[in-house]
């Protein structure tokens, strides 16, 4: 039995060895490495640092991406430039699984012309709160005057601490007070599997989650309860509109004390919008833009733009049904007003 044993582990090693290599062959998504090199309250990636972005099993939209100076994917080290915009958003701004130059970024700069370079801090996984982190670390740093923050869907009620989309600042969920959450450092089993082209591949373009699958086998073994089989279960109610308001009055609100009244007007926000032939009213979004324009913010909502580009056109604005993020086409629809905006004085 021993010697089975034995034969059993060694070919699993050969196996495992094989496959390793195999992976180093191929554009697997490498490790990022990010941290909180800059701020405690700001995650980038190591200064100069290089790796691969992939999406999925079969490696789609394969990047090879460059942190700049202070670690952000940018066309631009960041350097001291009062004529400097600053780009902040999260993955819609780094936009990994795009060619450098259809990235928001380099489209935006492009539109406004020479002479005023556009800071891309984009960083993954991060809100609205994180983003005005970014915004005062920009104008005490660089002298940046000027700032596009590019808000997606989520970047409000991600802001409650809990969402895992948080860097810092964060809401308490229940009482919509001020505190901070931060990411634990990597354990040794992440130290190890940055190191691992197949572990990588495992863990990044198959989205492996070990704890995720135990805690389903762990519900699936449990016998139904709360209703009788055969029949339906209740309906879940919709969330109440008017704590949805409340989140957003309270998210707003700290936003914009952190940033302050006098950087507020120069403050372009652009809202990402409904894909479809028709935008869907939403209550706590507009809340939000009338809330950001009585702060003298200025607000770019991309609602009617994608809408009309519908109407008229059959293109898709996604980079694919796996992906929800804006492909080139797109950021080039949103990059056009946000620089007419700029133009304005």
């Amino acid at each position: 039995m021993w010697r089975v044993l034995g034969m059993s582990a060694l070919a699993v090693a050969g196996f495992l060895a094989a496959s390793e290599l195999v992976f180093r062959a191929l554009p697997v998504s490498t490790a990022t490495k990010t941290g909180f090199y800059l701020d405690p309250a700001i995650r980038s990636y190591p200064p100069n640092h290089v790796w691969t972005a992939a999406t999925g099993w079969d490696l789609r939209n394969t990047q090879r991406l460059i942190a700049n100076n202070v670690g952000f994917v940018s066309e631009h080290d960041f350097v001291p430039d009062a004529r400097a915009v600053a780009l902040i958003g999260d993955s819609f701004v780094e936009s990994s699984m795009l060619e450098a130059r259809d990235r928001l970024g380099p489209q935006l700069e492009r539109a406004i012309g020479p002479g005023r370079p556009v800071y891309s801090m984009g960083s993954p996984g991060t809100s609205l709160l994180d983003y005005a982190e970014r915004v005062r670390f920009a104008q005490r740093n660089w002298g940046v005057h000027t700032f596009v923050l590019l808000v997606e869907t989520g970047d409000l009620a991600q802001a409650l601490c809990g969402s895992g989309n948080i860097d810092g600042p964060c809401l308490d969920p229940k009482t919509l007070s001020l505190r901070q959450e931060h990411h634990p450092p990597a354990n040794w089993v992440k130290q190890a599997a940055r190191h691992s082209a197949l572990a990588q591949y495992v863990l990044s373009q198959l989205k492996f989650d070990a704890l995720r699958l135990w805690r389903q086998a762990v519900q699936q073994s449990q016998p139904a309860q709360g209703h009788k089989v055969g029949k339906a279960s209740p309906a879940t109610k919709a969330p109440v509109a008017a704590a949805d308001i409340r989140m957003v009055e309270a998210v707003t609100r700290h936003f914009f004390d952190r940033v302050g009244s006098d950087l507020a007007p120069r403050l372009v926000l652009v809202l990402d919008g409904e894909r479809g032939s028709q935008a869907r009213p939403r209550a706590e979004r507009q809340r939000f833009i009338d809330l950001a324009l009585a702060a003298g913010a200025q607000v770019v909502d991309a609602d009617p733009i994608f809408l009309e580009h519908s109407v008229r056109s059959g293109l898709k604005l996604e980079v694919g049904p796996y992906d929800r993020h804006l492909n080139a086409l797109g950021l080039s629809l949103i990059a056009a007003p946000v620089a007419a905006r700029l133009a304005t004085p």
